[in-house]
């Protein structure tokens, strides 16, 4: 085009007599209203969790259950007797799977027995070390301690720990410090083991919570990283890991907290956590994860109270915001130790 003209193009303006807008004409801008994270999956959660059938519904269960049980009982029973009748290697054959399928039905009972029994013992101990400390008892806390000693009497993890209790017992004169001994020398690891399955399960629920956005999957992954949780805190401090037992020790842990309210949010807890305000801010999903994080480390800690065999005295009590700063060090950006 070398016939164009070249240069700037000037556009007429229509004159209509109306003012022309100027910038300072313009509404501002509103302010973006971020709502703060609430811990929404974690809430649910623990209702769920922490919510108590009706007596009428738990018997529609269990009598639901047993018809169940004995129809499909009666037919198996039929199917197999009929099919001796006309193929007895087929029938002997499906009576001896029909047999062995009742033998590990009888070894998860015992197992769920053996875990029942288990923690009512740890929780027999952690009684009995309340009211000795509180009476002053020194031969009911020596008692106590012999049963600590045999309790982990198997843990070659604590051999170190059960021979220095053994070297120092004879020094202490009262029950204060006789439990004060065996918390350094024998429950120090074991708090140390459970704080870090804590920190895990934080992480855990933090990150589904910012990465996943399908509905649901934050509160299924909240449910099952809590549940892994407190069992494994059971067993660090000798619990077994059965499913009733964890189930029924699920549902004591977050029902103390639901009805102590431990499972709400406050600024006190977005505030203890690094950076969680400004994350809260930039992404409603980032902070929902640390809101959770947080609601699961005060899960995890109340686990600890419950599954450890001696209250916290001389040891600290962990602390839910450096729990919840460890275990979200570098998860998230801003996050520092």
């Amino acid at each position: 085009m070398s016939g164009s003209v070249r240069g700037p193009v000037l556009i007429e303006e229509e004159e209509d007599g109306a003012p022309r807008p100027t910038p300072g004409d313009v509404p501002p801008v509103p302010d973006l209203v971020v709502e703060p994270p609430t811990g929404q999956a974690m809430r649910t959660m623990a209702v769920l969790a922490a919510r108590r059938s009706s007596p009428l519904a738990r018997w529609f269960w269990r009598l639901l259950g047993a018809i169940v049980v004995f129809f499909l009982s009666l037919a198996a029973w039929n199917a197999v007797t009929a099919l001796i009748a006309a193929q007895p290697v087929l029938g002997y054959a499906a009576a001896g799977l029909v047999g062995a399928f009742i033998l590990v039905l009888l070894a998860i009972a015992i197992k769920e027995w053996s875990a029942l029994a288990r923690l009512q013992k740890l929780d027999g101990v952690h009684k009995a070390a309340e009211t000795a400390r509180a009476n002053g008892d020194l031969a009911g806390a020596r008692k106590v301690v012999d049963r600590l000693l045999l309790l982990y009497g198997d843990r070659p993890e604590l051999e170190w720990g059960r021979t220095r209790l053994a070297e120092r017992r004879g020094d202490s004169f009262d029950a204060d410090g006789l439990f004060d001994l065996v918390e350094a020398e024998l429950l120090a690891p074991l708090d140390a083991a459970a704080k870090l399955e804590v920190e895990a399960a934080a992480r855990q629920v933090a990150a589904v919570t910012a990465l996943v956005p399908l509905a649901l999957a934050d509160v299924v992954a909240a449910l099952t990283s809590n549940l892994r949780m407190i069992r494994r805190i059971a067993e660090v401090y000798g619990g077994r890991g059965g499913t009733m037992g964890s189930w029924r020790l699920t549902r004591t842990v977050l029902t103390h907290l639901v009805a102590t309210g431990a499972v709400a949010v406050g600024d006190d807890l977005i505030g203890s956590v690094a950076g969680g305000g400004l994350l809260s801010k930039v992404s409603r999903r980032f902070g929902e994860g640390i809101v959770n994080g947080a609601l699961t480390a005060r899960v995890g800690v109340a686990a600890i109270e419950v599954c450890r065999p001696l209250p916290f005295h001389r040891e600290r009590r962990p602390s839910v915001s450096r729990l919840v700063s460890r275990a979200l060090t570098g998860l998230f950006p801003g996050q520092k130790d």
